[in-house]
C-alpha cells in the first residue's frame, strides 16, 4: 500500500514529503513561500529518467518542474502556465537548470500545440498540477482570496475575460445560483445568489466573502463560509473544467509508449473527471455492457497506476494545509496504444 492507503500496480511504495530538502537552488524546497504538493509521490510516480522529455504543464513557481530535473540528469522540460507572473518566478527558480527548461505561456488544453512548436511528437512525462498557485492566493491584488481585501479578479491569464468583477456584478440571480451549486457545491447557493444581487456593486473579495459570509452562516468547522463560493467563481473566470475536459480528450496521445501521465486535483469535480478518463484510456472496450458482439474497435491505452488516488500525510498537511484535499493519480501509456 502507498501513502494514503492507495494500491499501486507495481514498483517500490513512493517517498513521503520528508524526502524532501530544501538546501539550494537544485533541491525540492519551496521558493517565495510556495510548497509542492507531493513532490516526493510526483516524482516517484512519473519516474523522471536521464535524457527524458518532461512537461510541467501547470508549472506554477517551478516547485514541481525542479524536483523533476534534479533526479533525471539530462533531462529537458517544457514548463507551461497561463499566467505570466508565474511564468517570471519559474524561470527565476529553475536558473540553475537553464539550459535543460523551457518555458512558454499557454494553457494544458492547448499542450499538443505548445508541443508541436517545440518539435516534440510526444514525452515521457507529463504533470497537471489543477490546483491554485500561492502567488495567485497570496497576493490581494490577484483577487483570489478571501482573508485579504483585493479586487475582484481571480484571472489565471489577467488578459482574460471576464473577471470575477463581472460574473458578480451582471449575472442574474439564477445564472449565480446554478455555477454556485455546480461548481462550488455550496448548499445554500440560492441564498448566497440573492445576497449578492442585493448587496451589488461589489467591488472586493473582502466585500463578496462578507456577503456570502451572511447569507450561509457558520458553515463547517475549519471551512470559511465563502470558500465554495469563490471556488465556483474561480472555476468560471478561467474555464478550469472545461480546460480539463479538452485535455482528458486525447492526453494520452502526447506521451511516449511507457510514458506517464501524473494530474493533482484538489475537489471531486476534477477528481471525478480525471478518474473517467482514465479508466477510460485503460478499457479494453467501450460497448454497452451486455451486447452479444464488440464493434467500438477501442483497445486500451494506457494502464492506471492508482487504483485509488494518493493522498497527501499528515506531515505534510501539518507543514502545509493547503495539501489537505490533493488526490494523485497517476497513468501509463502501453508500449502498443495506437
Amino acid at each position: 500500500m502507498t501513502a494514503g492507503g492507495a494500491a499501486v500496480r507495481r514498483g517500490d511504495e513512493p517517498p513521503m514529503p520528508d524526502d524532501e530538502t530544501d538546501t539550494g537552488p537544485g533541491g525540492v524546497a519551496h521558493v517565495s513561500g510556495h510548497v509542492p504538493v507531493m513532490v516526493g509521490q510526483v516524482v516517484w510516480g512519473l519516474r523522471p529518467r536521464p535524457g527524458a522529455r518532461l512537461v510541467d504543464a501547470t508549472v506554477g513557481l517551478g516547485g514541481h518542474a525542479a524536483a523533476l530535473l534534479e533526479s533525471a540528469p539530462e533531462a529537458t522540460l517544457l514548463g507551461v502556465d497561463r499566467d505570466p507572473h508565474a511564468l517570471v518566478i519559474a524561470g527565476e527558480r529553475l536558473a540553475p537548470f537553464a539550459a535543460r527548461v523551457r518555458l512558454r505561456r499557454g494553457s494544458f488544453a492547448e499542450l499538443r500545440s505548445l508541443l508541436d512548436a517545440e518539435g516534440w511528437e510526444a514525452v515521457d512525462a507529463i504533470l497537471l498540477d489543477l490546483g491554485v498557485s500561492s502567488l495567485q492566493l497570496d497576493v490581494a491584488e490577484r483577487g483570489f482570496g478571501f482573508r485579504q481585501a483585493g479586487p475582484l479578479d481571480m484571472r489565471m491569464d489577467p488578459t482574460v475575460e471576464p473577471s470575477a468583477a463581472v460574473i458578480v456584478n451582471t449575472w442574474d440571480a439564477a445564472a449565480l445560483a446554478d455555477a454556485i451549486a455546480r461548481l462550488g457545491e455550496e448548499p445554500r447557493a440560492r441564498a448566497v445568489a440573492r445576497a449578492i444581487v442585493r448587496a451589488r456593486p461589489l467591488d472586493s473579495t473582502a466585500a463578496l466573502a462578507e456577503v456570502v459570509a451572511r447569507a450561509v452562516g457558520r458553515g463547517k468547522p475549519g471551512l470559511h463560509p465563502a470558500t465554495r463560493t469563490f471556488q465556483a467563481i474561480r472555476i468560471l473566470v478561467n474555464d478550469e473544467l472545461g480546460a480539463l475536459d479538452r485535455f482528458l480528450a486525447h492526453g494520452w496521445t502526447l506521451l511516449r509508449p511507457g510514458g506517464r501521465l501524473a494530474i493533482l486535483a484538489y475537489h471531486s469535480l476534477e477528481d471525478r473527471r480525471v478518474k473517467v478518463a482514465f479508466r477510460r484510456w485503460a478499457a479494453s472496450c467501450l460497448c454497452p455492457p451486455g451486447l452479444p458482439q464488440c464493434g467500438c474497435g477501442w483497445s486500451a491505452k494506457a494502464r492506471v497506476l492508482t487504483a485509488r488516488p494518493l493522498r497527501p500525510t499528515d506531515e505534510e498537511i501539518a507543514r502545509n494545509p493547503r495539501a489537505r484535499s490533493a488526490r494523485l493519480r497517476i497513468i501509463e501509456r502501453l508500449e502498443e496504444a495506437t
